[in-house]
């Protein structure tokens, strides 16, 4: 370990907090973290430490097996050389990702640059790091303008030729309405929306229509739904609309 890795954490502080302040930091907080963003926070005194001080004050013992990247602030990626300077002050980083490689894969999430330290990343890391909300994905961009989704249980292979490119997009979803399969943007319906799918179009004022669906994400998951009414749907939620001519 480290002479310079305090371990006191009431004498540690974060480095954005302190930078906004205008003041300088007593000793400098970081996480480094594992492929699975698994961090661990330490402290260290040093401001402009070496790659491999972090590594020790991590805990690795062989550091020199070791590739080291530092999480911006703008969620770009910065290799740390193991023997060169990291200035703690002048980057206002606090998080590190360290591989058990010598070997890192460049690739873009929504126009940031990532270096990976593996031949693979998971989905739930991409997810992680693009910071998702729930009605949104992430996509690898395809040849051709294409895309294909990636699922937070996915894999994706980082060895193939050419620099990935992963964007984030709101995520459709597949539902049935009426019988015909159709797709929605976003997780939550309306009634008029769902309307609209069934029945297109603008529609007099002595129609009326009643609703109800099966399968949602929503609790309970099945129901009746009315004028003004919304739901959570999922991939393979059901909806049956019935339109009435009153007399």
């Amino acid at each position: 370990m480290n002479p310079d890795a305090a371990t006191d954490a009431e004498d540690t502080e974060d480095i954005d907090t302190a930078n906004r302040e205008g003041r300088p930091v007593r000793s400098y907080r970081v996480a480094v973290g594992d492929q699975s963003l698994d961090f661990r926070t330490v402290a260290i005194n040093d401001p402009v430490p070496l790659g491999r001080q972090l590594l020790e004050a991590a805990g690795h013992q062989d550091v020199d097996a070791y590739s080291l990247f530092a999480i911006l602030a703008s969620g770009d990626f910065e290799e740390v050389r193991l023997d060169e300077t990291f200035d703690l002050r002048g980057k206002g980083a606090e998080r590190f990702i360290a591989f058990r490689s010598d070997r890192n894969f460049r690739l873009y999430l929504n126009g940031r640059a990532l270096r990976w330290g593996e031949p693979v990343i998971a989905g739930v890391v991409l997810y992680t790091l693009s910071k998702v909300s729930n009605d949104d994905a992430v996509y690898l961009e395809t040849s051709g303008g294409g895309s294909r989704l990636i699922e937070p249980g996915d894999h994706v292979d980082l060895t193939q030729p050419g620099v990935e490119k992963f964007i984030t997009a709101a995520r459709g979803y597949e539902i049935t309405v009426n019988t015909r399969p159709r797709t929605v943007v976003g997780s939550l319906v309306t009634y008029e929306q769902i309307v609209q799918l069934a029945f297109p179009g603008p529609h007099d004022s002595n129609v009326e229509f009643t609703m109800t669906y099966r399968h949602a994400a929503s609790t309970p998951p099945s129901g009746e739904l009315g004028a003004g009414g919304s739901v959570r749907i999922k991939n393979g939620s059901t909806f049956n609309v019935t339109r009435t001519v009153q007399s």
